[in-house]
């Protein structure tokens, strides 16, 4: 039993970009496809797909690389934790490397990114930091 499945889920792409591989394939749930469909929005990872597996559903994240193999993810920080909860009102979300990454947060109107977070007034925990 895993205790903290965000941070596996950010420590399997960590090592995935380490190891140059072209996917990584992750125990699926809700937060994990939300946080996903950001890092995909974004422009963090190609693509991703939740496979219909029995008895539990995988999220294969595909990873993305520029023309020299390079990541395009070059930093993974899981902020809040179960030992440690980080929560943020709308004025203390934070800046990552001044904007250059993203914060994700998840608020009463789901999970979002920092600057969504901001434009629509809301705070929340901060779920962890990319860029």
């Amino acid at each position: 039993m895993i205790s903290d499945p965000i941070a596996d889920m950010l420590t399997r792409i960590r090592n995935g970009i380490m190891t140059r591989q072209k996917q990584v394939v992750v125990p699926g749930s809700k937060i994990k496809v939300a946080i996903a469909r950001i890092l995909k929005d974004e422009g963090f990872v190609r693509d991703f797909e939740v496979t219909k597996d029995a008895p539990q559903p995988q999220l294969r994240i595909v990873l993305k690389y520029d023309r020299d193999r390079k990541s395009i993810v070059t930093g993974l920080q899981r902020i809040s934790k179960p030992g440690r909860r980080v929560y943020v009102n709308r004025r203390e979300i934070p800046w990552v490397l001044s904007g250059l990454g993203i914060a994700i947060l998840s608020t009463p109107q789901g999970i979002l990114t920092d600057q969504k977070a901001r434009r629509l007034g809301l705070g929340g925990e901060v779920l962890c930091h990319i860029w």
